[in-house]
């Protein structure tokens, strides 16, 4: 769960990004204030060193982009037996069975029969 001032720290770096102003933290801080915005002193420190080592376009273009699929079959392997790289290959020649299965199919009628 965020908290207001992560979410205000956020909302202060989208704006400096967009405005193509430099991120630190004391902006982030007087756009937060000019907000009336409360928060932990060290909320603007820590984004300022995300947005630094971060692109922030990068972050933001790519907020719903998909990665999480294979990472819990990986993830898990290791802790079965320390097998986490063939493991993987053999999930990505599963999927790829899958999707010939289905191509495959012959349904016994034709578009013009």
């Amino acid at each position: 769960m965020s908290t207001v001032g992560e979410l205000a720290c956020s909302y202060a770096v989208m704006i400096l990004e967009d405005e193509g102003i430099a991120i630190t933290a004391d902006k982030i801080a007087t756009l937060v204030k000019a907000a009336g915005v409360e928060i932990e002193s060290y909320w603007p420190m820590l984004f300022a060193k995300m947005a630094d080592k971060r692109n922030v376009t990068e972050l933001i273009m790519n907020v719903g982009a998909g990665g999480g699929g294979g990472a819990p079959v990986a993830a898990a392997a290791p802790a079965a037996g320390g097998g986490g790289a063939a493991a993987a290959p053999a999930a990505e020649e599963k999927k790829k069975e899958e999707v010939a299965e289905e191509s495959d199919g012959d349904l016994g009628f034709g578009l013009f029969d």
